[in-house]
């Protein structure tokens, strides 16, 4: 063979080589690139979740991080159907009460996982003046307003949009309560944002901004179960407040800031739930009332801790709020069955609705609650999760 076509047979064999090389790299690449593309969309997935009466459809969004902690939600009611976290033994359960299917939360229901506004708890007779002007809303609690009104943000279908980062998912979502809706003022545009991280966080971001001076309370009202069934008297509660709002027989606050020392409603240091509950001046017997954060409405503050001994399950609970209302599920009754068929009895779950006083709008010395244009309302509540 010549030398010429040596060094010819040479040079195709070495860019043959390398074209081989590059392919080989690209597949690999490209096989990288796929691997971690699902990784990341393995962290949320989005499915129908039926229709509303007047045929809006709703999607459940599944969120997952990297430790096993699983969050279910949906764009109607912007509303946490199920969270499934690790117990001490690593074995996953779910630790919220809610449903697995839409009809029944249309049927209605004791806001399950929901988020309540445009002002979540009461409002006394449903009214309040504002800058001279008396607003009447819907009377929906007894003598007074509460959560929003017959139709909060418990039951509209929010928009929605997910994202995420190598170690978190996020769920957005979006509403435009309009000037006048349930008896409120001003175009109130309205965001919420999950995220759930590797930190074995689940984050609720809220803001609000209006166009006319407004009244805003925003809360998550999920009930928790941390065995995940049955009732919660055993959990050990620990509450970061000194201090409480008495109310009278409507859960209407006095006005009044009052020490939680010598009473039934002092968890400055770790107790169950039922251990003094039959103290408490409710019917049915139980806990509904708002705490005083030490510290609170400032930064994220610690507000509650919550354990569960058999599951061993631990959760925190920080936020940006001033306040927490303490609900103990006084008022379910057996009759509502969950996801797989759990049934919800009295006492069977534990709400700790980060927020503003109940009835601050009428209560000039407690947080404010006005939103006025040019503001952002903006708070954060983050639930942390362990097992020991």
């Amino acid at each position: 063979m010549k030398a010429n076509s040596i060094i010819g047979w040479f040079t195709k064999m070495l860019l043959a080589a390398s074209l081989y090389a590059a392919l080989a790299a690209g597949t690999r690449m490209h096989s990288a690139e796929t691997t971690n593309a699902k990784k990341m969309t393995d962290r949320i997935q989005k499915n129908s979740f039926g229709k509303t009466r007047e045929g809006t459809s709703v999607d459940l969004y599944t969120l997952r991080n990297a430790h096993g902690i699983v969050a279910k939600i949906m764009n109607y009611g912007a509303l946490i159907t199920e969270l499934h976290t690790p117990d001490r033994s690593g074995k996953p359960g779910n630790i919220v009460l809610g449903f697995d299917n839409l009809d029944q939360y249309l049927k209605g229901h004791p806001f399950f996982g929901a988020v309540a506004g445009r002002v979540a708890n009461r409002i006394a007779k449903g009214k309040f003046t504002l800058d001279g002007k008396e607003y009447t809303l819907a009377v929906n609690n007894g003598p007074n307003h509460l959560h929003g009104g017959l139709k909060g943000f418990d039951k509209v279908v929010w928009q929605a949009e997910s994202s995420h980062t190598p170690d978190s998912a996020s769920l957005k979502l979006t509403y435009l309560s309009r000037d006048g809706e349930e008896g409120y003022p001003g175009n109130l545009s309205v965001t919420v944002v999950y995220t759930l991280n590797d930190k074995n966080e689940l984050i609720i971001d809220y803001t609000a901004k209006t166009d006319k001076a407004t009244p805003v309370n925003l809360t998550n009202h999920s009930y928790f179960n941390l065995a995940g069934s049955g009732d919660v008297l055993e959990h050990e509660l620990t509450l970061n407040a000194d201090n409480y709002t008495p109310a009278d027989d409507t859960l209407i606050p006095l006005g009044k800031i009052a020490s939680v020392k010598g009473t039934p409603l002092d968890f400055t240091k770790p107790m169950t739930i039922g251990s003094r509950m039959q103290q408490v001046n409710l019917t049915p017997k139980g806990y509904d009332h708002n705490f005083v954060i030490n510290g609170g409405g400032k930064s994220l503050t610690l507000a509650a801790r919550v354990h569960e001994p058999k599951s061993g399950r631990t959760m925190e609970v920080l936020t940006t709020q001033p306040g927490v209302q303490l609900y103990s599920a006084i008022h379910l009754d057996g009759s509502l069955k969950g996801v797989g068929g759990v049934t919800y009895p009295r006492y069977g779950g534990l709400c700790l609705e980060t927020q503003h006083y109940p009835d601050s709008i009428n209560h000039p010395n407690f947080p404010s609650v006005v939103l006025r244009p040019g503001q952002t309302y903006h708070e954060v509540t983050s639930h942390r999760f362990s097992a020991k």
